[in-house]
């Protein structure tokens, strides 16, 4: 049997993904796993962030750049970016995507559909 603190709660799946990619949206610049886990406001392993950080890197959200001995981490997309990204992974997925957009397009909310149609005109 394991060990748990009682008073620990289970995070859902993801959430220390989207905790850390938060925190590399914040800055410009790229940051080492330290700079990362002094940012996060739960008190998270260096091993832990490491984890996470390698983990985003392989799933193409992260980029690295060595840096010594260790590497410094950006996000590659910005929030809007990952959710487009995740999107089109989902359609990738489908053999019928005609099928699949237009589906999610007469599930659009009005105000939705207009902002769609603007963009398609490129507006």
């Amino acid at each position: 049997m394991r060990n748990r603190r009682k008073d620990t709660a289970r995070r859902a799946p993801g959430a220390l993904e989207a905790e850390v990619l938060s925190v590399l949206w914040s800055t410009s610049e790229p940051l080492s796993p330290t700079d990362v886990q002094a940012r996060l406001e739960d008190e998270l392993a260096y091993t832990t962030v490491v984890t996470i950080l390698t983990r985003l890197h392989d799933k193409g959200v992260a980029t690295r750049e060595k840096h010594g001995r260790s590497f410094r981490y950006h996000a590659v997309d910005d929030e809007a970016g990952l959710a487009a990204r995740k999107m089109t992974k989902v359609l990738d997925g489908e053999p019928d995507r005609g099928s699949v957009l237009a589906r999610f397009v007469t599930q659009l909310s009005d105000s939705d559909e207009a902002v769609l149609r603007e963009l398609l005109r490129g507006q």
